[in-house]
């Protein structure tokens, strides 16, 4: 075929396959998407992570009439915890499940449109159950990590494979759990597997084709990289400084994974990641504070650097992992951020530097620290409240025991709070639990468990474990709260109706007063509620969506706490509301 032909063609092809993408989801389209309500594009309900939706139709008047529209469900024996948050675009509703699976869903009818069952190896370690928290929408790709640490970005329309990357190594320990972010055009992910000894890091790719743009490690002594166009590595610059915070070797295998993946505020430029856990838990073994381990992470998206750093639990001996995700909002004129660390505290940070604002528990019981000093930003230690070292008892043995709150499950884990601007307030799903802690003798094996610690979760009342509670950014008020009798372990949304939405292990899905905390509704929905819910308004009905199903962290961890709830059942489906039609 002659070659003036053969590009014509070629031409045509490129032609027709950008104006496809074009018609997809945009770079614009994904900026507003927390002000849309005919879409949810992103984990979060827009890039800050606020999960408040402008809707009103259903309000605390009309809200007690919720009714099922559909439910879909995910089939098959690969129960486990359900964890993700559904995506909205075009008619289809994009869900993960676990192991690695994702369907679309017509919106209308709740019929299959589509599934993707990701082949995972036998040697996967997830630490924390097959979860998987949901996908990012970019062009007409839906893209979500796996077990087994590679990116898969599917056709929206067929659900076939466009590209898949490997992001790392299952076999060191490495796994993917968290929803990417899209940020002015790039897909941003992380790592998870911070029990393993990995080196937690963001990468950026260009989400048309998993290319890599650049790479941040998020411990010191790493080097970060940027990528060529012809995808050749060149170095980005030494995260830290080598041993500054970390004597001897062990930030090699250093932990701080950012397994809840990020959020980004286009008003700051800055994409904002949490860090897991330093490694080992045995902090005796790692003097310093242990940079960028247990942090919130500012990063400029477009070169990778760290512009900001904030660390909420300097040389963690409790597995207070610091990924809670950094929520971004307007108080008096100026941009913050707020973070309900697995510590027990709740931090509101100025998201352009990173000054420490307000510092203040949101549980009620913290062994580890008696509050946090607002002009350096650091922790007041309790030095009786850190394990003891093994060293300093009988040689080879354990060190001292100590009862320690929270549990290391956290004051809050991987379900994200709300924030409404219409209240003013953030609504936290926590848990007040503690643990008996010990530190043990360990070393570091690739791809082996590298925790250096043993621990039995308890409960601290007898009443309750979860509790929801409307929290204060400026003054450290809790306004209201709700107790539950198991742990919490979904996350909330909150709506210009006036409502909180959140589900409990029990199997509900409850919807509050914002103001009060009322109960106005719920909904048994057959297996515990360990996800996020999501509103979109199709046409001129309001719709709410969770995804149900018992798992997770707490029955694998929990100790005693697991045994309360031992007789809860393992599901796997997403249920849809509306209003009845007038």
């Amino acid at each position: 075929m002659h070659k003036k032909l053969i590009g014509a063609l070629f031409s045509v092809v490129v032609s027709s396959s950008f104006s496809a993408h074009a018609a997809g989801v945009t770079d614009a389209m994904i900026a507003n998407d927390a002000k849309a309500p005919n879409n949810v594009l992103s984990w979060g309900m827009g890039t800050q992570g606020q999960r408040y939706s402008p809707l009103t139709q259903i309000n605390t008047q009309t809200v007690s009439k919720l009714t099922p529209a559909w439910s879909f469900s995910f089939g098959g024996e690969k129960q486990r915890g359900q964890e993700s948050q559904p995506l909205i675009y075009n008619g289809k509703m994009f869900v993960t499940a676990s192991y690695s699976r994702i369907y679309a869903i017509d919106i209308k009818t709740g019929a299959k449109l589509w599934k993707y069952e990701h082949r995972l190896p036998d040697g996967i370690m997830p630490c924390c159950d097959v979860v998987n928290r949901g996908a990012a929408l970019y062009d007409n790709l839906v893209i979500f990590g796996t077990l087994d640490a590679q990116l898969i970005a599917l056709d929206q329309d067929t659900g076939k494979i466009v590209w898949k990357e490997k992001v790392d190594d299952y076999a060191a320990g490495y796994s993917m759990s968290a929803a990417p972010l899209i940020a002015k055009g790039m897909l941003l992910t992380g790592v998870s597997g911070g029990e393993f000894g990995v080196v937690g890091r963001v990468e950026a790719r260009n989400p048309r084709t998993g290319e890599l743009i650049w790479t941040r490690p998020m411990i010191e002594g790493h080097m970060g990289y940027k990528y060529g166009k012809d995808g050749k590595a060149i170095e980005n610059g030494i995260t830290g400084t080598t041993n500054k915070s970390w004597p001897g070797d062990l930030w090699k295998t250093g932990g701080g994974a950012t397994w809840l993946g990020g959020t980004y505020d286009a008003s700051t430029g800055l994409a904002y990641f949490g860090t897991g856990n330093p490694a080992p838990w045995n902090s005796h073994l790692r003097p310093g504070d242990n940079l960028y381990s247990a942090s919130t992470v500012a990063l400029d998206i477009d070169t990778g650097q760290i512009k900001w750093s904030y660390q909420t639990t300097p040389h963690d001996g409790w597995d207070f992992d610091g990924v809670n995700e950094f929520v971004t909002f307007d108080m008096d004129g100026k941009r913050f951020g707020g973070k309900a660390d697995r510590n027990g505290f709740f931090y509101v940070i100025d998201a352009k530097n990173g000054k420490l604002e307000n510092a203040f528990p949101f549980v009620k019981k913290i062994t580890w620290a008696s509050g946090i000093d607002l002009k350096t930003g650091r922790p007041k230690f309790i030095a009786q409240g850190r394990p003891g070292d093994p060293t300093k008892g009988e040689a080879g043995k354990k060190g001292t025991t100590v009862f320690a709150a929270p549990a290391f499950l956290g004051a809050k884990n991987q379900m994200p709070m709300a924030y409404s601007p219409q209240t003013k307030l953030f609504y936290v799903p926590a848990n007040e639990w503690g643990m008996d802690i010990w530190n043990e003798p360990v070393s570091y094996k690739k791809g082996g468990a590298f925790l250096g610690a043993g621990f039995t979760i308890r409960p601290v009342n007898e009443d309750y474990i979860g509790v929801m509670r409307a929290v204060d950014p400026k003054t450290g008020k809790i306004v209201w709260e709700r107790k539950n009798t198991a742990p919490l372990w979904g996350g909330v949304m909150t709506t210009a109706g006036g409502l909180v939405f959140y589900g409990t292990p029990e199997g509900f899905l409850n919807a509050v007063d914002a103001k009060t905390g009322k109960e106005l509704w719920k909904f048994q929905t057959g297996s515990g509620v360990v996800a996020p819910p999501v509103t979109w308004k199709e046409g001129d009905t309001q719709y709410v969506a969770v995804v149900s199903g018992w798992g997770g962290a707490v029955p694998l961890w929990g100790g005693e706490v697991a045994k309360k709830v031992n007789f809860l059942e393992q599901g796997g489906s997403v249920w849809v509301f509306k209003l009845p039609a007038k």
